[in-house]
């Protein structure tokens, strides 16, 4: 798992009720702004991601791909919006979905050139329909990571069956997001409409 830890910069922000903090931690980008809660739930993506590599025979590249993904994909999950919109700029990002268009700017602008890393984390909270199996592996490990507290045993489940059938489950889990979205009343955006009629 990944551990938090370490040296934190003196700036701190108060975000709902819980504190936001500039991270400088092994492989956390220094512009990162995550709580302690963020950075738990990032822990389990980034575990969820190694198992599955390492019981898919992944190679190396790939393999760190999908780890990178995973600790990056939040890293400024916590920024404020305006932050945000300083970074993304309202006409990049249609959807108002801003903290992973953000982060992966950021990434590029630090220097990161591997696509599948950068798409993975600018869409794993909308989709993507091109995505190759780094972007669709972190939209499920995001989705499925023991830490959320519903539907425990149906993605438990989902989690274990994905190394023996990636599309399947990926498949899966892009209709169970969808019809979470439906039954709690908010709008799907059309990238995932997209994402959705790509792999049905």
């Amino acid at each position: 798992m990944f551990v938090a830890s370490v040296r934190r910069s003196t700036r701190r922000k108060r975000l709902r009720g819980t504190e936001a903090t500039n991270m400088a931690e092994p492989g956390m980008p220094v512009w990162a702004v995550v709580t302690d809660k963020r950075r738990t739930h990032i822990g389990r993506v980034t575990s969820l991601l190694d198992r599955w590599a390492a019981d898919m025979g992944l190679t190396a590249d790939e393999a760190r791909g999908w780890h990178d993904a995973g600790l990056w994909h939040d890293a400024l999950r916590d920024a404020p919006e305006e932050t945000l919109r300083a970074i993304v700029g309202d006409k990049l990002h249609p959807f108002g979905v801003l903290h992973g268009p953000a982060a992966a700017l950021k990434l590029e602008a630090d220097g990161e050139r591997r696509t599948s890393v950068l798409e993975a984390v600018r869409w794993h909270t909308v989709g993507f329909p091109t995505w190759d199996r780094t972007g669709r592996a972190l939209f499920m490990a995001d989705f499925l990571e023991p830490g959320r507290k519903f539907m425990v045993q149906d993605r438990a489940f989902l989690a274990a069956q994905l190394p023996h059938d990636f599309d399947a489950v990926f498949r899966q889990v892009v209709r169970m997001r969808l019809e979470w979205t439906l039954r709690e009343g908010n709008g799907i955006f059309s990238q995932t409409v997209d994402l959705w009629n790509a792999v049905r």
